[in-house]
């Protein structure tokens, strides 16, 4: 009978360890202390704590991923709605966690964009694909005329994914939600404005 994996264990341990003490501030024996596990599993399950980063990220991208679908696959609300109503989720999450996560996303653009090829790699795929229900839902709003037409959709959804993690680098400095209700009050009377 083959022992259970402790590879999830690690990756949800990892997880909350990458957010309070960043990549390089995090060592293998802070992470499997979190986890509970021996240091021996970790290294059975990844080859170096590089790809163990990748693949935490993966998982907090899957999560984002379900956040962005909550908001804005919810066709009872116009596209404008539904964007604002993205932000509005995200700033709840933050909220419960007392303003001092941010997004890990975020957080290692940051810290590893210019020491680790492997990760900008994996976080310019991570923006592409997060992109695209961004810039179909304000496609799909400009369309209505719900959304206002003073920028192509890919533009607009870059602004608002760049804006709104710049709000959340402020949001940790200040903790408290002030940078993301500035981003949100400002966005919906600016480029997310109602539609006539």
């Amino acid at each position: 009978m083959s022992k259970p994996s402790n590879k999830q264990t690690i990756i949800d341990a990892g997880l909350q360890v990458l957010f309070r003490k960043g990549y390089h501030g995090a060592g293998v024996r802070d992470v499997v202390a979190a986890a509970k596990v021996p240091q021996g599993s970790f290294t059975n399950h990844f080859a170096s704590k590089e790809a163990f980063a990748g693949e935490v990220l993966e998982l907090y991208f899957a999560r984002t991923r379900d956040a962005v679908h909550q908001a804005l696959d919810d066709r009872s609300k116009p596209p404008r709605q539904r964007l604002l109503d993205y932000f509005a989720l995200i700033t709840e999450r933050l909220e419960a966690d007392g303003f001092t996560r941010g997004c890990l996303i975020g957080d290692f653009s940051i810290e590893l964009s210019q020491t680790s090829e492997v990760l900008r790699t994996q976080l310019a795929d991570i923006y592409r694909v997060w992109l695209e229900p961004f810039e179909q839902c304000i496609s799909e709003g400009q369309a209505s005329g719900n959304i206002p037409s003073d920028f192509a959709p890919a533009d607009l959804a870059e602004f608002l994914i760049s804006a709104w993690e710049g709000a959340i680098l402020r949001m940790k400095v200040e903790q408290n939600a002030a940078p993301l209700l500035r981003f949100r009050q400002v966005v919906s009377a600016t480029v997310l404005r109602p539609g006539h």
